[in-house]
């Protein structure tokens, strides 16, 4: 978009864009999503910016009416494949505050000048300051949905000492943590008033998303596939909680999210260890649950298409579930060839049972993490029942990612991760794809030879050619196929057999 575009999007307060860029006003020293509520700002006033970090670094202060740093990150960094996009999705993983600078650069495979020359040519703003102001939102959260300490959320937040912190809060909202606690508990935000249960324990969490969000489905996708031990789904439909284990750099901890939908949040309560896995515990739920999808942008392509249109206008919103884990789902990905939804759980129950690392408390029916592929390398895996053939391609895929050979980071190239997956004996186009689809967050990948995609095409009278109508959404195109074959509930035996 150009500038006049921007300001016309900005004039229509057109919550499509938020995110996606950001403007800030000269006479205010304020920045803004395009949806702030605030009066529109005469053009010559207004400058605009590829990231919330650009208009931090160019002295202008977050907005406390729209919250422009609370926005969800922009589509294009999951959908790009290029250096910047694999940047940004590392960042948001948490790499800066664990290996610094020379880390991002290093899993990239540049220099550090190279990288921050990218970064600031593109967004406006070097690696580092793309990282403060992560840290910074994440603390603006913690101080206004948590009982922590100051010192406590600074950490928490990936700050390195209080002084960062205090300086960092000030130069982004004009005020003190205190203040800024201050101004949140018992008044409405955009989104409505804050009312956590702080009684229950954890740290308490909205994780906003863009547009229609399709909750019913996404959890029925999830429920068919929960492993024991690992995961669970408490509740009835509607009122449903998924739960789960989540293995982090620093500890270990356990996410709840809520399938009743907020004004464009889910409810979320992260238990951990370790505060400085939030960040990261955070991103993977993002991820798992596909928030950062821009639903505008694939229903604009898939709604305008004779085969799909339908679909898109009786589900809007739908998303892509990814992982928590992408190391846990390339193995359920193989547990799961060439067998049902149904035979691929029982197998991932046999391996969290026989292999699984004990949680030191249980929660509900979660007592285990999931088993990490260094203690499986090297395992005969006799206590699952699979043909030995299969148990050799899970010891190689295991032994691949431990010693790095394949790697499946939230900055990877995907076209790497491919080849060297492909290359691996026993996997083959469906596992790749799968895993390209759900641990890379592809939103373009198309499993051709699936049975269930077969069989859903049959029905609505798709062919393979008009597969290429759908590209770069064709991933969203099989969940849309998917759901329309069955009854769109996860105790129907027919719920997609893939």
């Amino acid at each position: 978009m150009d500038e006049e575009s921007s300001y016309e999007a900005v004039r229509s307060r057109d919550a499509r864009f938020d995110g996606e860029f950001f403007f800030a006003v000269r006479t205010t020293g304020i920045y803004c999503r395009p949806s702030c509520p605030a009066t529109t700002p005469k053009r010559r006033n207004v400058c605009f910016f590829a990231s919330a970090a650009a208009a931090q670094e160019s002295g202008f202060r977050a907005c406390r009416r729209c919250r422009p740093d609370a926005v969800p990150g922009s589509a294009a960094w999951n959908a790009r494949a290029d250096s910047v996009a694999r940047a940004m999705r590392l960042i948001g993983d948490g790499v800066i505050d664990r290996e610094g600078v020379p880390g991002l650069a290093r899993r990239l495979g540049y220099s550090a000048r190279q990288v921050q020359r990218q970064l600031t040519a593109e967004l406006g703003a070097g690696p580092k300051s793309l990282a403060r102001a992560q840290r910074a939102h994440m603390a603006r959260v913690l101080l206004q949905t948590t009982d922590l300490q100051v010192i406590e959320v600074a950490f928490a937040a990936g700050f390195n000492s209080v002084r960062q912190f205090n300086e960092t809060i000030h130069d982004i909202y004009a005020c003190t943590p205190s203040e800024l606690r201050a101004c949140a508990p018992g008044r409405r935000s955009r989104f409505g008033p804050i009312a956590f249960d702080r009684g229950s324990g954890g740290v308490p969490l909205r994780l906003a998303y863009r547009g229609p969000y399709a909750m019913t489905e996404v959890f029925d996708y999830l429920q068919r596939r929960l492993i024991g031990g690992i995961e669970e789904m408490v509740g009835g439909p509607g009122e449903r909680i998924y739960r789960r284990t989540l293995r982090l750099p620093y500890g270990t901890g356990i996410a709840e999210v809520h399938e009743k939908l907020g004004d464009g949040w889910l409810e979320c309560r992260l238990h951990l260890s370790e505060l400085r896995d939030l960040t990261t515990a955070t991103q993977r739920l993002r991820r798992l649950f596909d928030l950062d999808a821009d639903p505008f942008a694939v229903a604009e392509r898939l709604g305008a298409d004779a085969v799909l249109g339908t679909m898109v206008r009786r589900r809007p919103g739908m998303r892509v579930p990814g992982s928590a884990d992408p190391h846990e789902l390339a193995v359920r990905a193989v547990l799961g060839q060439q067998v049902s939804v149904s035979a691929g759980q029982k197998l991932g129950d046999a391996l969290v049972r026989a292999y699984g690392e004990p949680l030191m408390v249980a929660s509900g029916g979660l007592t285990h993490l999931f088993p990490n592929v260094e203690a499986l390398a090297g395992n005969g895996l006799d206590a699952i029942g699979m043909p030995e053939r299969r148990r050799e391609t899970l010891r190689a895929l295991c032994g691949a990612l431990a010693d790095g050979s394949v790697v499946l980071d939230a900055g990877v190239d995907r076209e790497e991760a491919d080849r060297a997956l492909l290359a691996l004996k026993g996997i083959g186009s469906w596992t790749a794809g799968y895993i390209r689809m759900r641990a890379l967050g592809d939103p373009d990948v198309f499993l051709s030879g699936d049975v269930a995609l077969k069989r859903a095409m049959s029905r609505a009278g798709a062919t393979q050619a008009d597969t290429r109508a759908w590209h770069p959404w064709r991933s969203y195109a099989m969940h849309h196929l998917w759901n329309a074959t069955c009854s769109g509930r996860a105790g129907d035996p027919r719920y997609w057999d893939r």
